[in-house]
């Protein structure tokens, strides 16, 4: 027979794991990954796309595919918080940090994104965007052998610090970067703060550190599979198979303050 003191010690790891599962991150907790996802709310993000990203991360979370790279992970869990950015005058931490350990806790944390009304602000600094996702990790209250930041975006930095810096500064913190860019409208239709070359910007000027990788979005069919596809190679640590790793890029292909040079000729030109 157990004694009385046997029996308390193991109904109190049993009441941690639930815990875990399923509330708010107060404690240091150990986990396979920190994740920052970070979501373009920028005006050049039409409704539509607003509507598909956030879907995509809602029916990511519910995938069997992404519960279970979660569970089979040396802790069984990750720590994970959603941001939405646009200009230097906007990031904001919209879904605060969850401990996410199964298909339940998972769910609560869609059902979070889900609540999200759909928000478009001005500009686009991915730059200031990395620097207040960093940030968030001093609060995650949870201890990851990796930290991760999941950004998306569907056109260049175009105010704000230069994003490469911004980067390199991340890297060297031993944060991992990694993009998903929106290339969905192109030509006419893509507006003033699209770059065509957008998937090869992110490669050379924004995504680093250790494995880091991009899932371009090239048609709105595929931005759930594609969010989706991103989350399990973050969440797994694996690495990409047909993506770019930022590390084999020799030297840059495109200008990483094109965006900042296209909004000055903008400004210039209005009337």
């Amino acid at each position: 027979m157990r004694s009385p003191n046997t029996i308390r010690t193991a109904f109190i790891g049993a009441m941690a794991v639930v815990v875990c599962a399923v509330l708010p991150v107060h404690a240091q907790v150990d986990v396979d990954l920190e994740l920052v996802l970070a979501v373009d709310v920028s005006g050049s993000m039409d409704i539509g796309e607003a509507e598909l990203q956030r879907n995509g991360y809602v029916d990511a979370f519910r995938h069997p595919d992404v519960i279970r790279a979660i569970e089979t992970g040396l802790h069984g869990r990750i720590a994970v918080s959603y941001v939405e950015w646009a200009g230097t005058q906007h990031q904001a931490l919209v879904v605060p940090w969850r401990i996410v350990a199964d298909a339940d806790s998972a769910d609560v944390f869609a059902r979070d994104i889900n609540r999200l009304p759909i928000r478009r602000h001005f500009g686009t600094s991915i730059s200031s965007a990395l620097e207040f996702a960093a940030a968030q990790f001093a609060q995650s209250g949870a201890r990851g052998f990796r930290r991760a930041i999941d950004v998306s975006g569907d056109g260049p930095n175009n105010m704000g610090p230069p994003v490469v810096e911004a980067r390199d500064a991340l890297v060297r913190k031993g944060i991992a970067i990694n993009g998903l860019p929106v290339m969905i409208r192109e030509g006419i239709a893509a507006g003033r703060a699209r770059i065509p070359n957008l998937d090869v910007y992110f490669e050379d000027c924004v995504i680093g550190g250790p494995g880091a990788f991009i899932v371009p979005v090239r048609d709105r069919d595929g931005f759930g599979q594609a969010i989706r596809r991103k989350l399990v190679l973050e969440i797994a640590g694996l690495p990409p198979r047909v993506m770019q790793v930022a590390e084999s890029v020799a030297g840059s292909r495109v200008d990483c303050m094109i965006g900042e040079k296209n909004r000055g000729n903008w400004i210039l030109n209005d009337p």
